[in-house]
């Protein structure tokens, strides 16, 4: 399998609440309550190696109470290279509740010094120098911290595709907009995330895949856009493809982007053919919204999960050959 370094600039410690609904000024009982170390690159982490893959962690971590984030990493086996700052991770509280809908409550996260951002930027340098460590792919995802920028990240993702390498990012506002100019190898944002950067409300089939095929055409080779239970449409060289996934119960809809991420990258990484790619990580995207957390591939019913994703070609381009 592939050597994949995922970075998680503004990770946190999820608190994750379920509950039958919010009342917003009283008393609210829960079902259930996890504490997780977490951030989406973090959460993509976990389903690549879940998938077999050798995976490094990097970004920046507060030394107060890194702890948590310790235990997960020597608990899945993957190589802990995030930079410890002054402070505190910060907590994030997502409230999910038993209709589906999420509230999200989340803090600003550690302050990056520019200090802290060199440091980090010649950690990387050496990684991807090294013949031996460099990875054959890198994830950017989840929010930036105060301190690092949006031109810093687009800095980033260009830096490393000058490299020679494919760069997935997931991301949203400012950020996924300086991404984008960037031209990273593919980017995954949901309708709402992308409607500023297209210029209009992506509400149905139509209008976002006009928005993938503009992304595609500013250079983007994964152009992704998801849409929850109406579907996943993928844009690319190999073709245009819409993915619905299966009807499954909705414990938390946290989580579930993470895992279509790192299941995609291992279905392209692996040479998958596009519909098995697509068709496995909506899949698995939808066994995720189950329960708290990312998707477990290995569950039993994965492959039933599989079979009731429909995935449809648009175009009639030939797409026998797998996954260039």
């Amino acid at each position: 399998m592939a050597r994949i370094l995922t970075l998680s600039f503004n990770p946190a410690l999820d608190l994750a609440i379920r509950l039958p609904s919010l009342v917003l000024g009283e008393v609210n009982r829960t079902d259930e309550t996890h504490l997780d170390a977490a951030g989406k690159g973090v959460n993509v982490a976990r389903v690549l190696v879940a998938l077999g893959h050798d995976v490094t962690v990097s970004g920046f971590l507060g030394d107060a109470n890194d702890g948590p984030f310790l235990r997960l990493f020597q608990s899945l086996g993957v190589d802990d290279a995030f930079l410890r700052v002054s402070g505190e991770t910060r907590i994030n509280a997502k409230v999910a509740e038993s209709d589906g809908r999420v509230t999200d409550i989340n803090g600003p996260g550690v302050c990056i010094q520019r200090s802290d951002w060199k440091r980090w930027t010649a950690w990387l340098d050496r990684l991807t120098d090294d013949p031996v460590r460099r990875p054959e792919a890198v994830v950017i995802a989840g929010s930036l911290p105060p301190g690092m920028t949006p031109e810093d990240q687009a800095g980033l993702i260009r830096r490393l595709r000058r490299q020679g390498l494919p760069v997935w990012v997931d991301t949203s506002g400012e950020a996924l907009t300086q991404a984008i100019g960037a031209a990273p190898t593919a980017i995954k944002p949901n309708e709402h995330e992308l409607a500023d950067w297209a210029g209009v409300v992506l509400s149905d089939d139509t209008q976002r895949r006009s928005a993938a095929r503009r992304l595609h055409r500013v250079g983007i080779e994964e152009a992704l856009i998801s849409a929850g239970e109406q579907g996943v449409l993928w844009v690319s060289d190999r073709g245009e493809y819409l993915a619905i996934p299966p009807v499954v119960p909705v414990a938390s809809t946290v989580g579930a982007g993470d895992t279509f991420v790192a299941a995609m990258l291992h279905g392209v990484l692996s040479d998958h053919p596009p519909e098995q790619a697509l068709g496995f990580a909506t899949a698995l995207a939808a066994e995720s919204v189950r329960h708290v957390g990312v998707g477990n591939p290995h569950v039993g019913d994965i492959h039933q999960l599989q079979q009731q994703t429909c995935v449809r070609r648009f175009d009639d381009v030939d797409a026998d050959g797998a996954l260039a």
